[in-house]
């Protein structure tokens, strides 16, 4: 079985994020840039599979510029196999992302494709399930567990009302959640043998069309600061509070 796993380069989650003076997007310049968590958290379960014996190969893709090339090498040192780099500076929608790795899936042939469930700094939670329509493979996102029997999928996800257990056959897209398992760190033999592993590059325009995305960002701001709290004596005064309030 052969796994192709999405990952993308983010800010660093231990990191506050700031805003371009202009408000037209998130400011990234000098800020230490990451494998986004939840990717990370597919990378690893894509590891620990074919550990089990369950996969042959461990394929990684990104969609970015060349500096791209510092997060793929990252996951080579982890375990991936190979990694592939489809070349592209500019933002992409959700769509655009899911078009892309549809043309990626085409041309590897995968078994199983991994992602986190959304990237930290959009946020969308979107790729994956375009994905799987595009593909028309079954799909199972937010997923707490994963159990590969030939070409049987058991994952356990989590839903606003508990956990929730969804069957399919390979071929499947399944989108890792917080609690998938603890990514592990990469070794000095690992980060050396990385450099000598295969990374392929090639232009996104080579793979999908550029067409104008319908997706676009008219202003980003930080959240409003929280005001602090009040101490009341008893339930009358927070009664009276509430009213003045207008809550109740």
């Amino acid at each position: 079985m052969k796994i192709l796993v999405s990952i993308k380069r983010s800010l660093d989650y231990s990191l506050k994020p700031r805003v371009r003076a202009d408000g037209s997007d998130v400011d990234l310049s000098n800020l230490k840039m990451a494998i986004n968590p939840f990717c990370e958290i597919a990378l690893e379960e894509a590891i620990r599979l074919k550990e089990q014996g369950k996969a042959s190969e461990v394929v990684v893709v990104s969609i970015g510029p060349d500096k791209c090339e510092e997060q793929l090498r990252q996951a080579l040192a982890l375990g991936a196999d190979r990694a592939i780099l489809l070349r592209h500076d500019q933002a992409l929608s959700s769509l655009q992302v899911a078009k892309a790795l549809v043309a990626v899936v085409k041309e590897e042939k995968p078994n199983l494709v991994l992602m986190g469930k959304q990237a930290i700094d959009s946020d969308s939670n979107q790729s994956s399930q375009m994905l799987a329509a595009l593909l028309g493979w079954p799909q199972a996102t937010f997923a707490s567990k994963v159990e590969v029997e030939a070409d049987n999928v058991r994952v356990t996800r989590e839903t606003d009302q508990g956990l929730e257990v969804i069957a399919a056959k390979l071929p499947m897209v399944i989108s890792s959640d917080l609690r998938l398992n603890t990514p592990r760190f990469a070794k000095l033999p690992d980060i050396m043998k990385a450099k000598q592993k295969p990374l392929e590059k090639s232009a996104l325009s080579e793979h999908i069309s550029l067409a104008l995305s319908k997706h676009q960002i008219l202003s980003v701001a930080l959240p409003q600061e929280r005001k602090g709290g009040q101490k009341v004596a008893d339930v009358a005064e927070l009664i009276e509070k509430l009213k003045q309030a207008r809550v109740i």
